[in-house]
């Protein structure tokens, strides 16, 4: 069974809203106590927080669909519903929301708390008390809740730290962030001991930083071979690069400069790890034939401008002038970090004049309007009522929506189609007559039948 993951597909649903409650007043004595049906609650948020006590996305592999509480239903005498209840999701500190359909970097959450909404709940339909007006005194209708926000996304943990380890299996590195922190991986005799990204604190004068030993690097590893190729990402966050070379190791064709020049090609292959700071470290010098062909190849690596450590993370020999070397450059990189500036919220009005919506003429009788508001609107309209589609009706006519067609050349009857062209909402499109003219009796509005004797009418002649 898997214990570490660090890529997951995260299918999430917020919650939906309730719908308002068309209700009215009903008491004793009092006939005429008007409407009194509340709003509808507000579906629950799908929002993704850094927990500094989770370190894999284990949980989320396991259980990818992840869904929030609805909101409830308004009701009569003026009570709203619930609120639907959130579901927080806690990730580890260093993971990146990508959209899984464009790819897109959404956010990059790191540091302990940080919370993003990933999914928004939808909002909670209004109530007939809240519709009322001077003209609509007892509306018998209300709005449906609108639906939460349902998407797929990619969750990538890489891991937050200030020096990366890099090298062949078996080369030591495991054995160096015991030997320098208190972690404690497994340790073995085999290639690929390390199976997951190992983390150490390392504490060298007043400096104190993390180590990440990056496992399953081998030739080809940027392409997928070995496991390389799911570990590379996490060395993008560490601002020092140390390659930690085997000078014992028996394997043909292997030696320290070799092994140097692919580990380089590898990271050079993966891209944007270029302008990191390297140090040399060449292990297991504790061995007499170790200790002699590290002495040879120290010479030629100091010739590619590196600093060189002979260390032994058996026997402890040079860990002391390696640590401080390595708080050296990560006290560097700290220094040459830019300041952070608060975050800003930054308010964008409208243009003057701006509609809210766009009317596009698709063909000679076929009509598109898009628009926050008309979308918005068609979705919480219940079409079984008659009074809620006249209330449509004089909302889209204060928008402004049937001067825009009429201007953009639509002629009765014309099809208009509200959203998008696949999956909107399709409608014969009939200028309507004077708002306060419309008005039938409660539950019901001439204009719905005048449109759908007009429809008839034209499906007759078809």
């Amino acid at each position: 069974m898997a214990e570490f993951v660090d890529q997951v597909v995260l299918y999430i649903k917020a919650g939906d809203g309730g719908n308002g409650c068309a209700s009215i007043h009903r008491e004793k004595f009092k006939p005429l106590g008007g409407p009194d049906g509340g709003n509808g609650g507000r579906g629950g948020d799908v929002i993704l927080e850094v927990d500094p006590n989770t370190s894999t996305l284990l949980d989320y592999h396991h259980r990818p669909h992840r869904k929030a509480a609805n909101g409830k239903q308004g009701m009569g005498a003026n009570r709203d519903g619930a609120t639907g209840e959130d579901v927080v999701l806690k990730v580890p500190n260093g993971t990146v929301v990508k959209d899984a359909k464009t790819g897109e970097a959404l956010i990059d959450l790191v540091g302990a708390g940080t919370r993003y909404v990933v999914a928004q709940g939808g909002h909670g339909g209004l109530g007939n008390a809240a519709l009322a007006s001077a003209r609509r005194k007892a509306p018998g209708f209300a709005l449906l809740g609108e639906d939460g926000d349902e998407r797929e996304v990619v969750l990538e943990l890489k891991t937050v730290a200030d020096v990366a380890l890099v090298g062949f299996p078996n080369a030591g590195k495991s054995s160096l962030i015991a030997a320098l922190s208190a972690a404690r991986p497994k340790i073995a005799d085999y290639p690929f001991t390390t199976l997951v990204p190992n983390l150490g604190v390392v504490t060298a004068g007043e400096t104190v930083f993390t180590v990440a030993d990056v496992p399953g690097l081998i030739p080809g590893a940027s392409e997928g071979r070995g496991l390389g190729h799911e570990f590379l990402r996490h060395v993008e966050r560490c601002s020092t690069i140390v390659h930690v070379l085997d000078c014992a190791t028996l394997e043909p064709g292997r030696d320290p400069l070799t092994d140097f020049s692919v580990i380089e090609a590898e990271l050079a292959a993966y891209g944007e790890l270029d302008d990191r700071p390297r140090l040399a470290v060449l292990n297991k010098v504790d061995v007499p034939e170790a200790r002699e062909l590290a002495d040879m190849v120290r010479p030629m690596l100091e010739g590619k401008d590196l600093k060189v450590f002979e260390i032994s993370a058996a026997s402890h020999e040079g860990l002391r002038e390696l640590s401080f070397a390595m708080a050296e450059m990560v006290a560097a990189a700290r220094a040459a970090k830019p300041v952070e500036e608060p975050t800003r919220l930054v308010i964008r009005p409208k243009q003057y004049g701006d509609a809210g919506f766009a009317v596009k003429r698709v063909d000679a009788n076929t009509f598109q309007v898009t628009g926050e508001k008309p979308e918005r609107w068609i979705r919480q309209t219940d079409f079984s009522n008659d009074e809620a589609v006249g209330y449509l009706s004089d909302r889209l006519e204060r928008l402004g929506i049937e001067k825009a067609l009429s201007e953009a050349g639509a002629k009765e009857g014309a099809e208009v189609v509200i959203g998008p062209m696949e999956g909107g909402y399709l409608f014969d499109w009939r200028p309507t007559l004077d708002a306060d003219a419309a008005q039938g009796p409660r539950g019901s509005d001439d204009r719905v039948g005048i449109a759908e004797a007009a429809r008839n009418e034209r499906r007759s002649q078809d």
